[in-house]
């Protein structure tokens, strides 16, 4: 069965539009789900509206939307008139500047949907959009109404389509000053950056998506659900004591005899480090 758009609109690049499709480009793995129960009956709790001034218990059905604008005063929006807008904006993605790729700044980066164009028409003028961006090395920037909210983006090249993610708007990322404050100006020692530039030489390698498969923190969590559904005592793992370092440029030196060692044996979540990596940095080191 051929995957469901989730979205189906127009790229809109001046004065010419493009039928296209969006897909979700990532999924959520199966995670064990946690219920809130009873204490004493151990029966689930189940949140029902209620009306905060009268008690009244309501139906979800029976719900309307507003907006308070004033303390205790609100308006009342119905669901037509919310369609309305809906249909008025979320048909059309709109490119309004294009940027190098670089230039996006990872924090902004939100969700990424997968681009596709849309009947026999589209595909010609999708093609030469997408040949166009890849040429040019640049990203697009434009904006997109999803699930009733307004979205910055970046379209960008991808395989034989695109990929469109979702920014975080401005206002919602917070500048680094606060945070980075402390950390002093001074320059670190050469000695220990040359030893820290080995060891991530030595680590060095292609990027591999399957060794960031998997979830540790649900695999441990399915694991005591096991244990305790067999009614075994659970066997809880003792939080991870740091090594006892002496001084930096000792610890940069074990790392890199460590890591030297390493890549004489395989790697358990991705085979052998690149025969072709080690090879250049001890060229680099000889230089």
């Amino acid at each position: 069965m051929a995957p469901r758009p989730i979205w189906t609109g127009y790229l809109r690049l001046s004065l010419v539009s493009c039928p296209i499709r969006l897909y979700p480009a990532t999924s959520q793995s199966q995670r064990i789900s946690l219920h809130m129960l009873n204490p004493r009956t151990h029966n689930r709790v189940k949140m029902h509206p209620h009306d905060a001034g009268t008690g009244e218990e309501l139906e979800r059905s029976e719900l309307v939307r507003g907006y308070e604008f004033s303390k205790g005063r609100y308006v009342i929006l119905t669901e037509n008139e919310l369609e309305a807008i809906d249909i008025q904006l979320s048909k059309t993605i709109d490119l309004a500047r294009f940027v190098d790729s670089s230039e996006v700044d990872v924090v902004y980066l939100d969700t990424p949907y997968y681009v596709a164009p849309e009947g026999k028409i589209g595909n010609e003028t999708f093609k030469v959009l997408r040949e166009a961006m890849d040429r040019s090395g640049r990203a697009g920037i434009g904006r997109v109404v999803l699930t009733s909210r307004d979205h910055p983006l970046v379209l960008r090249p991808h395989g034989k389509g695109m990929v469109m993610i979702t920014l975080r708007p401005a206002d919602e990322v917070r500048t680094d000053t606060e945070y980075f404050k402390d950390i002093s100006e001074s320059k670190p020692d050469e000695e220990m950056v040359d030893l820290a530039l080995r060891i991530i030489e030595r680590m060095s390698g292609p990027f591999d998506p399957k060794e960031l498969a998997g979830d540790r923190y649900q695999e441990a969590l399915r694991q005591l659900v096991e244990q305790k559904v067999k009614g075994e005592t659970p066997v809880l793992p003792k939080p991870a004591e740091p090594g006892k370092v002496i001084n930096l440029v000792d610890a940069l030196r074990q790392s890199l005899e460590a890591e030297s060692a390493e890549t004489r044996t395989p790697i358990a979540a991705g085979g052998r480090r690149g025969t072709t990596m080690r090879r250049e940095a001890k060229r680099r080191r000889a230089s």
